[in-house]
């Protein structure tokens, strides 16, 4: 049976035609329109796999219009997937896009790398997924704080200057380092990440800038790995954690192309892009004269600031569902999501780990879990210390003798879950989280004492 063409819509007719060739020798058969109404005319006649549209056409409809239209329709490619392309890297757009039902946004002038990974990827997604995702090189979202962050790393990617990416450890920050590269002019060619706290000082500075035979003891010629990069990027992470001697020689790099091998009294020239990244206060530490501030200077040219997973709630379940995609592929495992408990588990977590923490809580649930869906058990969530402050645990208070007539234990547990019942709603998850005891505990304590007509 022959698959379902994609559609192209452009009103630039050279790229509608370089597309048109391209998705061809991918083995896709193509139609073309030029405008927004021209599109939607052929969408009532033919199925489409694919929608690949631009966003700002010069005719009366453009590509968001389109894509209202098309979804509040009743014809066959109402839920067909549309890919996005505009040449204005704006938060702004990308997030009407997602908001509108958009499956991907790319920007102009097109990687091929990228726009075949985002065609396969949305062709070979399932027909029912959790939540829609943005994914790009493992970075997952579709969030406003995520597309406004993705958005302002893309538009440095087109220019050579340092980037300096910043965020609370585990929010992704070399995945932001590699999305840049992969866009950038110097895609394909070196790329070499640091991790600048791991290595002492010296071993950090022969690391990078190499050093000549004899510099110490046993020592033979090392080019090091700025000259390894030549041409392509350099990923300094955890810059902050460095010394001032390194400090120093960096900013000569920065400044001139210019590195000088441990050992050695010539100076040789590389042409590398520099990306640093940190998770701690680098103006803080500029004031306290622990960093230099000339350098800061030339790193922070362009500063992303990637989002803490806390402010991106919106994110959750397309994270999760692609995080027990991938490690049920791993370990060979017929697990096929998270069961509404622990979705749940998952929204009212804070995260205090960000990223990295839900993908370990998603891999040792996938791990663990008896059937084909995790529950909140198999994750392993811990709620206590990760919440922001917030109500001490229930206590029953020391119990007076029965005989004085003063409340029971069992009056201070009815009052305690009808208080937090009222103060959250009626939502279980919410008033167990207040009183600091389990959903179990608290479902029992409302059966017991005939609190149902509380629940939301």
């Amino acid at each position: 049976m022959t698959p379902d063409p994609i559609l192209l819509v452009d009103d630039d007719e050279d790229i509608l035609a370089m597309l048109a060739v391209v998705l061809r020798d991918w083995g896709h058969a193509v139609d073309r329109a030029t405008s927004g109404s021209m599109a939607l005319d052929m969408c009532w006649k033919r199925k489409y796999a694919l929608l690949l549209m631009d966003m700002r056409m010069d005719t009366h409809r453009d590509g968001i219009e389109t894509l209202a239209a098309l979804r509040g329709g009743e014809g066959p490619n109402r839920r067909t997937p549309v890919i996005i392309m505009t040449a204005y890297a704006e938060a702004r757009d990308a997030v009407d896009a997602m908001k509108g039902g958009a499956s991907d946004y790319l920007f102009k002038p097109l990687d091929m790398k990228v726009l075949r990974h985002a065609v396969d990827g949305t062709l070979g997604r399932p027909a029912v997924t959790v939540g829609q995702a943005v994914g790009d090189g493992g970075l997952i979202g579709s969030s406003e704080a995520f597309l406004k962050m993705k958005s302002l790393a893309l538009r440095a990617a087109r220019a050579e200057a340092t980037v300096l990416i910043t965020g609370e450890s585990g929010t992704g920050k070399e995945l932001v380092a590699r999305l840049i590269v992969r866009n950038s002019r110097r895609a394909g060619r070196p790329f070499v990440a640091i991790n600048c706290a791991a290595l002492t000082e010296t071993l950090l500075e022969s690391e990078l800038f190499g050093h000549v035979a004899g510099a110490f003891s046993d020592a033979v010629r090392r080019a090091g790995r700025l000259r390894a990069a030549d041409g392509g990027t350099v990923f300094l992470d955890e810059i902050a954690d460095t010394s001032p001697k390194f400090q120093a020689k960096l900013l000569r790099t920065l400044q001139d192309g210019e590195i000088q091998p441990v050992g050695s009294d010539t100076v040789e020239r590389v042409d590398v892009r520099v990306l640093a990244a940190t998770n701690r206060d680098m103006e803080r530490l500029v004031a306290e004269g622990r960093f230099r501030d000339d350098l800061y200077y030339r790193l922070n040219v362009v500063r992303v600031v990637v989002p803490p997973l806390r402010e991106r709630g919106d994110d959750l379940e397309a994270l999760s569902a692609h995080f027990v995609a991938e490690y049920a592929r791993k370990n060979g495992s017929g697990v096929r999501g998270l069961d509404p408990g622990a979705m749940e588990a998952v929204r009212r977590h804070s995260w205090p780990g960000n990223v990295r923490e839900l993908q370990n809580a998603v891999e040792r649930g996938v791990i663990l879990a008896e059937g084909d869906m995790v529950c909140e058990e198999d994750m392993g969530i811990r709620f206590g210390p990760s919440l922001p402050p917030g109500p001490e645990p229930w206590r029953p208070r020391a119990q007076p003798p029965p005989e004085t007539g003063r409340p029971t234990m069992d009056d201070e547990k009815r009052q305690a879950a009808e208080d937090a019942m009222r103060r959250n709603r009626g939502v279980i998850a919410y008033a167990a989280r207040d009183l600091k005891v389990t959903r179990k505990t608290l479902a029992a304590w409302i059966k017991k004492f005939n609190l149902e007509h509380l629940k939301g």
